[in-house]
């Protein structure tokens, strides 16, 4: 009965062993700022709005990047080269980012998450394009 216990208990440990990973930010942002100085970061794009502790951490309200973007219409492609029929309108778009910063009590980006985030002009995260963006 013992050798089945500990076979089981081998088997099991060998199971959780094979399912561990390595985490890595999808997030472009997190990438980008997470272990960087939140003065750094502030330095950028503006001071908070607003900061609360939790514990040894502090949570910081940012809001920035408010930027007006005209997008022209878009048209098909006619023939010989030509502008076709329009398919998209032309728009404004008025551009923003929010974020909640968790720094460590060394003021050291632990966290950073989106709170309120729109599409971009290239993409579906403004944030991501104006506080990770690719480098060229």
């Amino acid at each position: 009965m013992k050798l089945r216990t500990m076979t089981g208990a081998a088997a099991l440990a060998i199971a959780l062993a094979g399912c561990t990973t390595i985490p890595t930010p999808g997030d472009p942002i997190e990438a980008r700022w997470v272990g960087q100085s939140a003065g750094k970061f502030f330095a950028a794009y503006g001071p908070p709005l607003s900061d609360r502790d939790e514990g040894s951490s502090t949570i910081y309200t940012w809001k920035g990047g408010y930027k007006t973007v005209r997008v022209p219409a878009k048209y098909a492609e006619g023939a010989d080269g030509k502008r076709g029929k329009q398919i998209a309108s032309a728009r404004t778009l008025y551009l923003r980012c929010q974020a909640e910063i968790t720094t460590n009590s060394d003021y050291t980006i632990r966290d950073i998450r989106t709170v309120n985030d729109i599409p971009g002009v290239n993409g579906s995260s403004y944030c991501a394009e104006f506080l990770a963006p690719e480098q060229k």
